[in-house]
């Protein structure tokens, strides 16, 4: 594409992204093994967890790494193609067709990355009880991600996988200190109130550029074609997965805060009802009247007190 300084070069998708991404998982295999070995067993051994919290440790490990490493990605290319300035830019000259080298770059690796994450369950051993939770957020992102790539919405999955992945991030992190130290919480308390703001900011961006921005754009066609996806019935059936999947993510967050509470408060119960060490009864001591001399108990005028046995005549 013709520019003031010369040519650009831009993207599309198509078939050979199958290859890249595949080419990109095993990449992805080799720096997870990388991680695993030289940093989370390390640092595993150190801490003497059990085999629960051990698994939950990596897992944590892992996503610390690659959020924090997605954060800063993400961020680099939202502020150097500008789209945080721009707001507009997340719907205007839809359908976006093209994109810059790093934009189609992110979004493969970001493809191979959570594709790589489904034959690490049998390489990691995970237990049986974790497959189904794990299942569920990998095809969760592998859903938008693949969505936002294949309708053309990339800048605006570019924003949204901004704020998902810091609040992930947050979580992760307290998740990791939270085994360092078990009374540490105050990241936990940090990440519960950021977590509803990101909720509030994902939907509301997401009705923005969908609900508002893309309903004004003149170019309203249903076009595989030409990659134009602007519809009514397109629109409302992404808004519906959004806004499906911020609800499932905010259900499990409260029912989550909810049975924590109730465990924190269930012990707190426990600690008050501890009986307290049972105390000897006194024993009450009756003393009768006069005084002792001799063993033998006095009346007050020099008499025994004991009754005088009457003799038969």
């Amino acid at each position: 594409m013709p520019t003031a300084d010369g040519e650009t070069v831009h993207y599309h998708y198509g078939l050979k992204d199958l290859v890249t991404v595949l080419f990109y998982i095993f990449i992805a295999i080799i720096l997870h093994a990388v991680v695993q070995e030289y940093i989370l067993d390390k640092i595993s051994k150190r801490l003497h967890l059990s085999k629960v919290k051990h698994s939950k440790f990596n897992e944590s490990g892992q996503l610390v790494v690659f959020h924090l490493s997605s954060v800063i990605w993400c961020f680099y290319v939202v502020v150097t193609e500008g789209y945080l300035t721009n707001p507009r830019s997340l719907w205007e000259d839809y359908p976006h067709v093209y994109l810059p080298f790093q934009v189609k770059f992110f979004y493969l690796c970001q493809l191979a990355y959570w594709l790589h994450a489904l034959p690490e369950l049998y390489f990691q051993k995970v237990r049986k009880e974790e497959i189904p939770r794990q299942l569920q957020y990998i095809c969760l992102y592998l859903i938008h991600i693949a969505g936002a790539y294949l309708l053309n919405l990339s800048r605006l999955g570019l924003i949204l996988l901004l704020l998902q992945y810091s609040t992930e991030f947050l979580f992760h992190t307290a998740r990791l200190c939270h085994f360092a130290d078990e009374n540490n919480e105050k990241l936990f308390n940090a990440w519960a109130a950021v977590f509803g703001v990101t909720r509030l900011f994902i939907l509301t961006l997401a009705v923005l550029a969908i609900g508002f921005g893309l309903a004004r754009v003149e170019n309203q066609a249903f076009d595989p074609e030409k990659g134009n996806f602007n519809t009514l019935l397109c629109r409302l059936c992404v808004l519906l997965l959004v806004c499906a999947a911020q609800a499932w993510l905010m259900w499990r967050f409260i029912h989550s805060q909810l049975r924590h509470w109730r465990e924190y408060w269930s012990e707190q119960n426990a600690k008050r009802r501890v009986p307290a060490a049972p105390r000897l009864a006194a024993r009450l001591i009756k003393r009768e009247s006069g005084y002792h001399e001799n063993g033998v108990v006095k009346a007050e005028n020099g008499t025994s007190t004991r009754t005088k046995k009457l003799k038969s005549p």
